[in-house]
């Protein structure tokens, strides 16, 4: 049967839940962490977005644990972009800040939809056998 998915369970969604927050705390880490030690830190912001969204999909088992990890990812860092009352941003205006923007996004997105390999032990795709 071709389009067979898993029904969510209240599990699921707890899990998918629990990875949205910690996609958002990893963007607000992230944010403070690349303007600090600046070609060390947006390395090391980078690569924790790479980390958890491909880490959210092995670990669901599904394409929509990376998406939650990477939606809320950019939720917060979206936020963070808006200027406070004060007039202050999260951001300054070097380049660090849109690498670590334009490449978090686009390393959320080719780590949430990583193709799945098939398994080796599988069943055998051919009928009558």
């Amino acid at each position: 049967m071709t389009g067979m998915t898993t029904p969510l369970s209240a599990g699921r969604i707890a899990a998918f839940a629990g990875l949205f927050v910690l996609g958002a705390a990893t963007g607000f880490a992230g944010a403070l962490t690349q303007g600090g030690w600046f070609p060390g830190g947006l390395s090391l912001a980078l690569l924790a977005v790479a980390g958890l969204s491909y880490g959210a999909v092995t670990a669901t088992g599904s394409r929509t644990g990376g998406a939650a990890a990477g939606g809320g990812w950019l939720v917060a860092v979206l936020l963070m972009t808006s200027s406070r009352p004060e007039g202050d941003f999260f951001f300054g205006a070097g380049i660090g800040a849109y690498v670590f923007l334009l490449g978090g996004m686009a390393l959320a997105v080719m780590c949430a939809t990583v193709p799945k390999l098939p398994q080796p032990d599988g069943p055998s795709v051919r009928l009558g056998k």
